[in-house]
């Protein structure tokens, strides 16, 4: 296909500089270019210029048609939500109607021991593990990645994204002939964009009234919440940990004596419209950390030699309606409430 620039055009005339035949025209797409096409001549520019031409040049578009960068057909990317992967372990979740347009999550941060409630990070606590993107489905709805232990353990991923919900189904699997020592697993939310703070400000805590669990009965915004912690073998932040988790298996930032009601944490939008909230199961803690960011943080429980687990988790971005939430998180997670 030969392709000209309308970059030659003289701005001063209403036609090109150079003659361009006038048969029918069909505008097409191709990922970053777009071409005002006919009779295998085309010309690039933006699809609204493109089509601003074919009107001076009064010729009649026959079809627009999205092509992928290689030039085959794309899928036309669906309202709501979509996600993108960057290296090394990234999840981005993007969408007209996220505030702050994007948010990022490590992902995962860390696969964790037990015993880590005191323990040095990186030395006795962080298992390492790579991560493999297997596939994004061109609409970028559906994700699969593998997570790959330094003692065999997999975890393979299915996120999809969906209008106002990010949906995860993971399986992990020990092939090994001893038990696995992971226990427990972190993706950290940043929420900086979201709740309308600068991600590189110094006060660490500045999001801290948009944040919020559940505590006897009602949401409960942090800077309500009494007592907060502040010792811990690191500072600050803060961790929740459910009554069916022992106190010495979770992150060693300053552990609350509060017991949360349920595995539900979240924030609300810089302009309080929409709401963020995250839910896992089985989950292992919820904690406020240094990134401005929220976890809840998902359970693997220590695989026996051949076991196989399957875990799920949400993310909710939906219209600031606490009550709708809930009932949402209760048809999600019924396992919470009982």
């Amino acid at each position: 296909m030969k392709t000209f620039n309308f970059l030659t055009m003289n701005p001063s005339r209403a036609t090109p500089v150079f003659p361009i035949p006038t048969p029918e025209v069909k505008a097409t797409n191709t990922g970053m270019r777009t071409f005002c096409q006919w009779e295998g001549i085309a010309v690039s520019r933006s699809l609204a210029v493109a089509a601003a031409w074919c009107a001076c040049l009064q010729v009649v578009p026959l079809s627009v048609s999205l092509l992928a960068a290689d030039g085959a057909p794309a899928t036309p990317a669906r309202a709501g939500l979509t996600l993108s992967f960057d290296q090394p372990h990234w999840l981005v979740i993007g969408g007209p109607n996220v505030p702050g347009r994007e948010i990022r999550i490590n992902y995962l941060e860390a696969y964790c021991r037990a015993g880590s409630t005191d323990a040095d990070w990186s030395r006795h606590t962080v298992i390492p593990h790579r991560v493999e993107l297997i596939s994004l489905a061109k609409d970028r709805k559906t994700l699969s990645l593998r997570d790959t232990l330094a003692d065999g353990v997999t975890v393979e991923h299915t996120i999809t994204a969906k209008d106002d919900e990010v949906d995860f189904k993971l399986v992990s699997r020990n092939p090994g002939k001893t038990r696995s020592e992971a226990h427990w697993a972190q993706p950290c939310v940043r929420l900086a964009d979201f709740t309308g703070y600068n991600p590189r400000g110094a006060d660490l805590d500045d999001y801290l009234p948009k944040c919020f669990i559940f505590l006897n009965g009602k949401l409960a915004l942090f800077p309500e919440i009494k007592p907060w912690a502040k010792q811990a073998r690191y500072t600050p932040g803060q961790v929740w940990c459910p009554k069916n988790v022992p106190r010495s298996d979770v992150n060693p930032r300053p552990l609350s004596p509060l017991v949360p009601d349920n595995g539900l944490i979240g924030a609300f939008s810089a302009d309080g419209k929409t709401l963020f909230a995250t839910a896992w199961e089985p989950y292992q803690e919820l904690f406020q950390g240094v990134a401005r960011c929220l976890h809840s943080d998902l359970r693997l429980g220590g695989l026996q030699p051949n076991e196989t687990r399957h875990i799920r988790g949400k993310i909710y971005i939906v219209t600031n309606d606490v009550p709708a939430l809930l009932a949402r998180y209760q048809n999600d997670f019924p396992e919470h409430f009982r």
